[in-house]
């Protein structure tokens, strides 16, 4: 993930710059992020952050996480991305209950007398999910007390302004600067794919 920062104070942007590395990596969404634009402006207080995902994130289901496998009426999942390892535990409970879902390992799951396709088609992760979970990364790096806000997301590309007290026009004018900025780059990288 490239990550860029620009502002009046030299110390915080590389603060910024590490505090949000940290947070996306916490979360496990730094590996969506291809590219992340910050300018701030604690005098004002001014801070947008711009961020370029790789690709906008889909909707996951479980055949998209883990391999599943038919013997007799039971279904077999093995779990090869670890992220979503919570989320198919927790589907898989709501829709048959604890009682037919036997987790034998971390990654090993067996469901009694259901049928695969079901089981395979069955919704892990939404991409608004993941454009959420970003969007509230970027709130935990922008420091307490700037509450004020202006959010734009088009496509893989999300942006945000805050400030603390009063939004003034020309805040929203660089926000959107910044945005159209990132959106060009973005299309730009779709065109030499």
């Amino acid at each position: 993930m490239n990550i860029e920062a620009t502002g009046t104070d030299p110390y915080g942007c590389e603060a910024y710059k590490d505090l949000f590395r940290v947070i996306m990596s916490d979360i496990g969404k730094g590996i969506l992020i291809d590219e992340a634009r910050m300018m701030l402006r604690p005098e004002v207080p001014l801070f947008i952050f711009s961020v370029m995902l790789k690709a906008e994130p889909d909707n996951k289901v479980i055949s998209d996480a883990a391999s599943l496998r038919k013997e007799g009426d039971d279904v077999f999942i093995t779990i090869s991305d670890e992220r979503y390892a919570p989320s198919i535990l927790s589907q898989l409970w709501k829709r048959y209950t604890r009682a037919r879902v036997d987790q034998q390992t971390r990654f090993d799951i067996v469901i009694e007398g259901v049928d695969m396709d079901e089981v395979a088609a069955i919704e892990i992760s939404s991409g608004e999910e993941t454009k959420k979970e970003i969007l509230g990364a970027i709130w935990r790096s922008m420091p307490e007390g700037i509450r004020v806000r202006f959010n734009q997301t088009d496509g893989r590309v999300l942006t945000i302004m805050a400030t603390e007290e009063i939004v003034r026009p020309e805040m929203k004018e660089e926000a959107r600067k910044m945005h159209a900025e990132m959106l060009a780059k973005a299309r730009e990288a779709e065109r030499h794919v």
